[in-house]
């Protein structure tokens, strides 16, 4: 009898050791749950969705534009915000008249930025016209919820280092407090 207690917790041991052999590198590697908190993503997250991001990507491949992403706050590491590319490294961006411009090598007189994901109507404002000139590390981030958005016109761009990954797929949602800034 006692011999078979014994035999159930070295295997119960076993299967403990080897999950988290299975499971930790998953979670922090590869992929990683987020919750979303607040309205500047809506209408395509909503606040306390569930999200998976993928961060094995975006350590072999570059950051597109349109990809919905989750970074580390410029002005405080520890919180994590989540929005849409609409810069990329080495391009300028302008917010004009109520659209995004973006100035390439591809558009040197410039190209509005096509953004099928906003609300119909909805326009871009910055408080400034200027030009932002992107190095080749550095993201321009926008909210889909442009009037209700923290972005990349408040704190500027976001440098790769800060990239956590990409929003693979929607959880479900909670009504729990998040840990994505959605702000």
């Amino acid at each position: 009898m006692f011999k078979k207690i014994i035999d159930f917790i070295l295997e119960l041991i076993k299967v403990v050791v080897i999950s988290l052999i299975i499971i930790f590198p998953i979670r922090f590697f590869i992929i990683q749950p987020f919750y979303v908190k607040g309205a500047s993503m809506e209408p395509s997250f909503y606040d306390s969705e569930y999200l998976i991001i993928d961060e094995i990507s975006y350590r072999v491949n570059e950051p597109e534009r349109g990809d919905v992403i989750v970074f580390r706050y410029p002005r405080n590491p520890q919180e994590y915000f989540i929005k849409r590319i609409v810069g990329l490294p080495n391009e300028n961006v302008k917010i004009q008249k109520g659209d995004v411009y973006v100035y390439n090598g591809y558009n040197p007189n410039g190209l509005i930025l096509e953004e099928d994901y906003l609300k119909a109507g909805l326009s871009t404002h910055s408080s400034s016209n200027k030009m932002i000139e992107l190095s080749e590390d550095e993201y321009y981030v926008l909210g889909d919820n442009r009037t209700s958005s923290q972005d990349s016109r408040s704190f500027g761009s976001v440098n790769k280092s800060f990239i956590i990954g990409r929003v693979l797929f929607r959880g479900w949602p909670f009504d729990r407090m998040g840990l994505i800034k959605n702000e």
